[in-house]
């Protein structure tokens, strides 16, 4: 390893900040194919355009590298949680670290400790007992720490395709307690695992069976079956264990694939995960009594249901969730959801995606699904998408100088996903809410390939979103590939995050003509307020025109809903009045404090017509106009 990966730094430096000016990828870039399983470096034909950073200085965040590695490959597709900050201060940080390439017979979790003060030494051993890697990391019990990982493949010690879990009472000192954790007599790999409970003391954890091209068994008629695991002792009893959720089985998927499944933290008894790719639907899972009951919803419904990757047919051509997803609770327990948008096709030959689309998407538990139309989650504004921007479409790439063109080479690491991805959200205690992406970034690239960068933007209302920040615009990270961001779910002034930097795109584990290299690990600590403009938090008004939205759906029958964002506590009510100004509904004021709220509105008793309804908060008012049909 070289000398540059054992010092550990800290500095501060500028950060980038651009306006939202989107311009439409040309339809070459937009229909330029690859498959998977391919050479990843690609030849797209386009005319290479090497570009000038365009560097502008606007405030400070803080990093420091925390961690080294040599094998490149955090995630196959959504970045499991690795970062905690606790209440104390101090932070925990995890990743999957090797030096001894190619055949890494020392991979594990690497693993360092925030004091309060100061990071510790880089480490260059992993804390399992055997070789290991894909860590989650999560606080347990008062005052300790849990890391559950894999030892998929040969292993030096004990059975290939078991969990490792791997607990310590107290955090950042102390000999870690190793178990080992069993499939359902088949390997499994590939774990997320969070806890949940008082002190967080039940440990939560998901995890797939072998597929079939990794050597693996078809399970309970799954090529790839997910499932779930519970401990409230720390892993000495299991209830239940390797199970198959409900709405899950067989009865309604092929399969699933590594990685492309997370659990946001946990919120008490409150747990969520979500589970989803370009080859079966977007779907969240959701319990509020600890796991003991879930409800199922479709996020995005895919348009082939059943598809084999192994035996693929032949598709059409269409937009879809590329597997890289993440979730979070806010305060009043509604989970909010992001994922990466890519397009995908299949033929005999096998599945293909698109290098060059790109997009982040959002939704939450008061929005509209999406529904199977193959344009559905089209991110350029054609028809039959259902996305809005700024809305349900919150993440693209940036035109950095402006020229209405992107600026690029147009040759990408081959992630297999959106080229604005890996995304991560973060809600506040105001539930402000914070992403993080990792997009291939214009005018950065070493002549042959393009970098991706880490950006960040925030919402403090439904529908209001800020401008986009390059939180590695500076000439630190100009030769920096910054990919696999994964953020803290706790906050204060500010929000932290780590991710991996690499010199050169793409994945050498998976492949890449580029040979090894040393990577680092940086954590980087970001002001809310640099996100969020100064002020909001001291709004006058307890509600504003952009935080009370259009009732959806809009036109309706039934019962349509308002989202609604309070500032500040007061005294909410909503009326309804028809053209003449005469109240045809009416919800009564009542107390609401600050969050996230919907109101429904009732239409069994009106007539299909023009109607005007008024959210009212102290002398506050704002007024829209619906239509029942």
């Amino acid at each position: 390893m070289k000398k540059l990966l054992l010092i550990c730094f800290s500095l501060s430096f500028v950060f980038s900040i651009y306006a939202q000016q989107r311009t439409v990828p040309t339809k070459a870039m937009r229909d330029f194919a690859v498959r998977k399983g391919q050479p990843v470096h690609f030849e797209t034909g386009f005319e290479k355009t090497a570009g000038i950073p365009a560097l502008k200085s606007v405030t400070e965040v803080e990093e420091e590298i925390i961690g080294a590695t040599r094998y490149d490959l955090q995630s196959n597709a959504s970045c499991q949680n690795r970062l905690h900050v606790f209440e104390d201060g101090t932070i925990g940080a995890t990743w999957t670290m090797g030096f001894e390439d190619p055949g890494f017979s020392d991979r594990g979790t690497g693993y360092n400790y925030f004091d309060g003060s100061e990071w510790g030494e880089i480490p260059t051993q992993h804390i399992e007992s055997l070789r290991t890697g894909w860590p989650s990391y999560a606080p347990y019990g008062e005052n300790g720490e849990l890391v559950v990982s894999h030892d998929f493949g040969p292993a030096p010690a004990g059975d290939p395709g078991t969990l490792r879990i791997n607990i310590r009472d107290t955090k950042g000192s102390g000999v870690w307690a190793e178990d080992v954790f069993y499939g359902p007599d088949i390997e499994i790999s590939w774990p997320r695992a969070t806890t949940s409970g008082i002190d967080n003391s039940v440990i939560q954890m998901l995890a797939i069976t072998w597929p079939t091209p990794n050597g693996g068994p078809v399970y309970e008629g799954l090529d790839g079956a997910l499932l779930y695991s519970r401990s409230a002792d720390g892993g000495a009893t299991w209830d239940p264990q390797n199970m198959i959720l409900e709405g899950i089985s067989s009865d309604y998927y092929f399969g699933f694939s590594a990685d492309d499944y997370d659990w946001a933290a946990s919120q008490g008894d409150n747990i969520a995960f979500l589970a989803g790719n370009s080859w079966y639907d977007f779907i969240l899972m959701k319990s509020t009594d600890g796991g003991d009951t879930w409800e199922k919803t479709v996020i995005w419904e895919h348009p082939y249901p059943f598809f084999s990757t192994t035996t693929p047919i032949e598709t059409d051509t269409f937009y879809c969730v590329d597997g890289a997803h993440h979730l979070a609770f806010d305060s009043q327990g509604k989970v909010h959801v992001v994922f990466g948008i890519n397009r995908a096709y299949a033929d005999a030959a096998g599945t293909y995606w698109f290098p060059l689309v790109d997009g982040v998407g959002y939704w939450n538990e008061d929005m509209p699904t999406f529904s199977n139309d193959l344009n559905a989650l089209n991110p350029y504004g054609e028809a039959g998408t259902e996305l809005v921007e700024d809305e349900s479409l919150i993440g693209w790439w940036q035109d950095l100088n402006n020229n209405g063109e992107w600026d690029i080479l147009g040759e990408v690491g081959a992630y297999y996903i959106s080229a604005s991805g890996m995304p991560q959200i973060v809600i506040d205690d105001m539930d402000y809410i914070y992403l993080v992406f990792s997009g291939v970034t214009e005018s950065y690239n070493n002549g042959a390939q393009d970098f991706r960068h880490i950006w960040a933007r925030g919402s403090w209302g439904e529908g209001v979103w800020g401008d986009f920040i390059d939180l590695t615009g500076d000439l630190i990270h100009i030769f920096d590939e910054c990919v696999f961001p994964s953020a803290a779910p706790a906050t204060d002034d500010y929000f932290y995050l780590m991710f991996q930097t690499d010199a050169e795109p793409g994945l050498a584990v998976r492949g890449d003509e580029d040979p090894y290299t040393d990577n680092n690990m940086y954590f980087m600590k970001v002001s809310r307020n640099d996100l969020i403009p100064v002020g909001v938090e001291e709004l006058s008004e307890p509600i504003t025109a952009e935080g009370v939205s259009q009732n959806m759906p809009n036109p309706f029958t039934g019962t349509s809903w308002v989202n609604i964002e309070v500032q500040k506590t007061c005294d909410l009510s909503l009326e309804v009045t028809n053209i003449t100004g005469q109240v045809v509904y009416a919800i009564a004021p009542k107390e609401f404090q600050a969050g996230s709220y919907r109101l429904p509105i009732h239409a069994e008793n009106l007539t299909k017509g023009v109607y005007f309804y008024t959210v009212k908060a102290g002398d506050t008012s704002v007024t829209k106009k619906m239509i029942v049909e």
